[in-house]
């Protein structure tokens, strides 16, 4: 034991990767063979995720199909049957015999005739959340996302998630994700494996994923795999459809704020398929009908288009391109403008290498920018700022039999943070301001394997090792003492050319999950999870905006460091048709960044003398009760956590709580089949409400009265929050044509909680700033001294849904 400890960190790592390769080893040796195959949809061509295969001889061990649809099963014995079942789909049985060539093999299901909600309960696969090593792990399909009520009529996939336990937001108008204590850039949101760095349009209010394109998306909140990095908090993994393969359909919506419209189909041929998707808004155009000119003058909209090509080489190998591109902008007048864009690309190259062996390479870029334009003679400007994350992939999966899994693999990312492009309008009265380049090179690599050790016992580890470098062409301040955040004074300047190295990390990153079965419908569990994070945003807003400032580790910023342990209990009841969870969970980050008071990080390139630095820590319970068959599904879920801060230099360096610390979280989501055509669902949500700071007095400057706050940081809050919406849809009567519609008919906010987005002081006493918090106060309230905004009362819209 004690010459174990003594071992250095890369030592432990390659102990552990060659121990793991000889189990491997071992378990191939002693097989009798594989029988490989792919499912799929035999109506659109899409492989099947979650599919059951099994011998008839041994229906208790199987194996499930993956992301494409393979499996790879030991053979028991021949002859033998084996058989295919998904839920919601027909089953398939097929005699295998000594004569039949053991090679891929391919199943084509067809769905069951049953009623929308079976389908989607046929998504989920059963007694999954019980059996598997998974904690902290939330899955919701594209046809399950459709239903939940969503603002101004539109499915909003990033609100959808909100509605998860644990799962936190920054207040009314934002979707920004608060995962279990961690801030909005602590969580890796991804499309086909590329990263995307402004999910969100419209400030918040629509995210950038158009539904009708989405196949399911995957939040990890713990437990996150190895082959996963690059974020201390949660991973939300989505992914596009496929194209359909036999023929051309199409999906949209024409709504009462936007529209949008997806087609997709066979291409040159059955192995070869296409998706396209465009959403766009029109509020501009309403605009234009105003009787008040400035708002005539007055720009504000978005759109977005995203694509994916699939092209099958054999069966052995598959190739997909997926492409995502975004833009919004909000003109007021011709005073002020601001824009920004996302554009990201994937290609990822499926291939099966042999019966057992099977690689995936993905390379990816990932492009953001953003605009700001102000108007004016003697203090207009343009200011530009664009930044990019490039990288590839490769991951091998090794299944020796169906009880053992192990996956291994590299991951490679540039970072390139350009500099600031301002231009004055006249540069005479204005300082002008310069940035450098930063630029950030990250390799990891990792294993991780799961193994059923005993009919109850099962196990997941991982280990992945990152290394990140600062990489010129740059420049480092340095400073009289050493510390930037005691004077700000430079006394020297160290410039780096291209490519050499600034700074230098690493670090190992272990994961363990095990579950225990208590029985066949109750299972314990429990994980641990190390994260490393080497780039995050300095912003003064916790609720994410365009404009945020992404700052990689360097000289005076380390990575950011998580480590999570969590439990819980997992229970199955009535036949499936019931999953109940309890998960309790404690985080501990090192090496946070948050910013002085009244600090300025847009106008500085030296931002490390705006910034502290310190530790965290969060701990929570989470609830969910989810029903997944009949005519009323949905869940009910709460999440009771706590989220503190402790940084030297802010709230007298005592703990504090940010912004997104909410300790109570209600959500509750049904939808209920009122016949064949006509469905309604709902959400309930309460949370307590957010954590500001309010000001304690006031002062006057050159006949200004200017808000004035003591030194203890978001020792107020918010009133609690709570919002009901309902929706109703109505399917047009089934003619047999090739065109199918449907109404959807929504109310955001249904009993007018006025909800309050901001609070304005204007004339406030010492040490009483005359409001109470706990009243609801419109924005043309003319209580003395507070005013407080909202953003909505009831909201209804209508959209008309076709597929075809």
């Amino acid at each position: 034991m004690n010459l174990f400890y003594a071992l250095p960190l890369r030592q432990i790592f390659v102990i552990f990767i060659t121990v793991n390769l000889f189990t491997a080893y071992e378990s191939m040796s002693q097989s009798q063979g594989n029988l490989n195959g792919q499912v799929f949809d035999n109506g659109s061509g899409e492989p099947l995720l979650g599919a059951t295969v099994f011998w008839t001889s041994q229906p208790t061990r199987g194996t499930i199909t993956d992301e494409n649809g393979f499996f790879s099963l030991e053979i028991d014995s021949l002859p033998n049957v084996l058989n295919i079942r998904f839920l919601g789909y027909e089953s398939v049985s097929r005699p295998v015999n000594e004569k039949v060539e053991l090679k891929s093999m391919k199943f084509f299901l067809s769905p069951e005739e049953m009623n929308l909600s079976e389908v989607v309960v046929s998504e989920r696969k059963q007694d999954y959340n019980v059996k598997s090593t998974a904690i902290g792990k939330n899955e919701i399909s594209g046809a399950e996302l459709k239903r939940i009520p969503a603002l101004f009529g539109e499915v909003d996939l990033l609100r959808s998630i909100q509605l998860l336990p644990g799962v936190n937001t920054a207040g009314e108008g934002t979707t920004g994700l608060f995962v279990r204590g961690g801030s909005s850039d602590q969580n890796l949101i991804q499309i086909d494996g590329a990263p995307i760095y402004n999910p969100s349009h419209f400030f918040g209010f629509f995210s950038v994923f158009n539904p009708d394109a989405i196949s399911d998306v995957t939040l990890y909140k713990g437990n996150i795999p190895a082959n996963f990095g690059g974020r201390a908090s949660s991973l939300v993994d989505i992914s596009l459809k496929e194209g359909n393969t036999q023929k051309l359909r199409g999906e949209g919506g024409i709504g009462s704020i936007s529209s949008r419209i997806t087609l997709d189909g066979p291409l040159f041929s059955e192995d070869a398929s296409f998706l396209v998707s465009a959403r766009r808004t029109y509020a501009d155009v309403f605009l234009g009908f105003s009787s008040n000119e400035s708002i005539r003058e007055n720009q504000l909209y978005f759109y977005d288009l995203s694509g994916k090509l699939m092209w099958r080489n054999g069966e052995k190998n598959k190739f997909t391109f997926s492409t995502y591109y975004g833009s919004d902008f909000l003109g007021l007048s011709e005073q002020f403008g601001l824009g920004w864009n996302n554009w990201v690309n994937s290609f990822k190259w499926d291939r099966q290498i042999n019966d057992r062996m099977f690689l995936d390479v993905t390379a990816y870029y990932s492009f953001y920018k953003y605009k700001i334009t102000v108007s004016d003679e003697d203090n207009g400007f343009d200011w530009s700022n664009y930044f990019s994350e490039s990288g590839g992939k490769a991951t091998f999966n090794y299944v020796p039999n169906e009880n053992i899994d192990l996956k291994f693999g590299l991951h490679s990312q540039l970072y390139y943070f350009a500099p600031v492009d301002l231009e004055f309008t006249d540069s005479e009265n204005l300082v002008p301001f310069e940035s450098s380049t930063r630029v950030g090179f990250q390799n990891s690599f990792f294993i991780a394997g799961n193994a059923e050790l005993t009919d109850k016992l099962s196990v997941e580890a991982g280990l992945r090792w990152s290394a990140y470098q600062q990489i010129g062409d740059g420049v480092n301040y340095l400073y009289e003492k050493d510390d930037p955040t005691v004077d700000g004074v430079v006394s020297d300047t160290l410039s780096y050319s291209f490519g050499e190295r600034m700074k230098f990390y690493e670090g190992l990153e272990p994961r363990l999950a095990l579950r225990y079965l208590i029985s066949d419908d109750l299972a314990l569990k429990g994980s641990f999870n190390r994260n490393l994070q080497y780039i995050q945003v300095a912003s003064n807003s916790s609720a994410g905006l365009p404009i945020d400032r992404w700052i990689p580790a360097g000289k005076y910023i380390e990575p950011i460091r998580s480590d999570q342990v969590s439990v819980g209990v997992f229970k199955n009841l009535n036949d499936n048709q019931w999953e109940l969870s309890l998960e309790g969970y404690y985080r501990d980050f090192r090496n946070i960044i948050d910013l002085k008071q009244d600090a300025n990080v847009l106008f500085k390139d030296n931002v490390e003398t705006e910034i502290l630095t310190g530790d965290g820590w969060a701990y929570g319970l989470e609830f969910l009760l989810r029903k997944n068959i009949g005519k009323t599904t949905g869940w009910l879920s709460y999440t009771w956590s706590r989220v503190f801060r402790q940084i030297e230099g802010i709230n007298q360096g005592l703990p504090y709580n940010p912004r997104f610390d909410r300790p109570h979280d209600v959500s509750l989501v049904l939808t209920h089949e009122l016949s064949d055509r006509l469905s309604l669902s709902g959400t309930f949500l309460y949370t307590t409400g957010v954590a500001v700071t309010f000001p304690v007095g006031s002062y006057v400057v050159d006949n200004q009265r200017i808000p004035l706050y003591d030194a203890y940081r978001n020792n107020s809050r918010f009133p609690d929050y709570h919002r009901m919406d309902l929706s109703l849809t109505l399917k047009n009567k089934d003619k047999g044509r090739w065109w199918k519609g449907s109404w959807n008919f929504s109310v955001y906010n249904l009993y007018g909680r006025k909800n309050p987005f901001s609070y304005e002081f204007r004339d406030i006493e010492n040490n009483d700033i005359n409001f109470d918090p706990s009243e609801g106060m419109a924005v043309t309230s003319q209580r003395p001294g507070v005013v407080m905004t909202y953003l909505f009362g009831i909201l209804p819209s209508v959209t008309y849904n076709f597929t075809f």
